[in-house]
């Protein structure tokens, strides 16, 4: 099966590489050199995966992954960023995209990570048996709708956050150390920083027991996490 892949990069040097290498991988490859140019070619094309610079001349590539996300939330992103923290690198991640590579970057470790969010796209996250509901005191997560209740209030969560949500209710009252958490929600072949789980365990913490009893989140210091209805 031939992939077609998206890339958009205003360095042109890179992106002549980069359709180069996936060219000679056997990827259908198109290119646009800015945001707006990148969101025409998103919409009147059919692309299996973007290559998504995150800076780029008018529109960035943050605004372009916002936008992609609203309307389509299976298209795999992965970003290409030459910022090194995590907070900039989770904050595209809370934005929908897959996974991000920093610049510089080996064309291997690239093709890897593409080659895994394309099986992750294809196996996609189990659901539950009878695609109900997933439950623990008054929260319900249904996977088939991906709708998040916490007592008689709905909860907007990300694409991500749902996943790590869904995990943890699949797994309830168990201790989860950062390693499962990631490589089941993340994926095998995910190459960034573990602490990633962490800051998105915060994120979700926030949405789903900021203000509201029992707590359902609990850290195990030394170890993980837990989801459980009491300490």
């Amino acid at each position: 099966m031939e992939y077609s892949i998206l890339i958009v990069e205003d360095e042109e040097k890179i992106a002549r590489i980069l359709e180069i290498e996936l060219e000679m991988e056997g990827y259908l490859v198109g290119r646009a050199n800015n945001g707006t140019e990148g969101l025409e070619r998103y919409r009147t094309g059919q692309w299996d995966l973007i290559l998504l610079d995150t800076m780029l001349p008018g529109m960035s590539g943050i605004e372009l992954l916002r936008r992609i996300r609203v309307q389509d939330t299976q298209t795999p992103v992965i970003l290409l960023t030459a910022k090194s923290s995590v907070e900039d690198k989770v904050s595209g991640l809370d934005l929908g995209a897959n996974d991000y590579i920093t610049k510089p970057f080996e064309i291997e470790e690239l093709f890897a990570r593409i080659r895994a969010t394309l099986r992750q796209r294809i196996v996609g996250v189990p659901k539950a048996v009878d695609d109900g509901w997933l439950c623990a005191a008054d929260l319900k997560v249904n996977e088939g709708t991906r709708e998040v209740i916490r007592g008689n209030e709905r909860l907007s969560l990300t694409p991500r956050e749902f996943d790590l949500l869904v995990y943890l209710l699949k797994n309830k009252r168990q201790v989860l150390n950062r390693e499962q958490i990631l490589v089941s929600v993340w994926g095998y072949d995910y190459f960034g920083d573990t602490n990633v789980v962490d800051v998105y365990i915060r994120y979700v913490r926030k949405k789903i027991d900021l203000g509201r009893e029992p707590e359902l989140i609990h850290t195990v210091r030394g170890v993980g996490y837990v989801l459980k209805e009491s300490k």
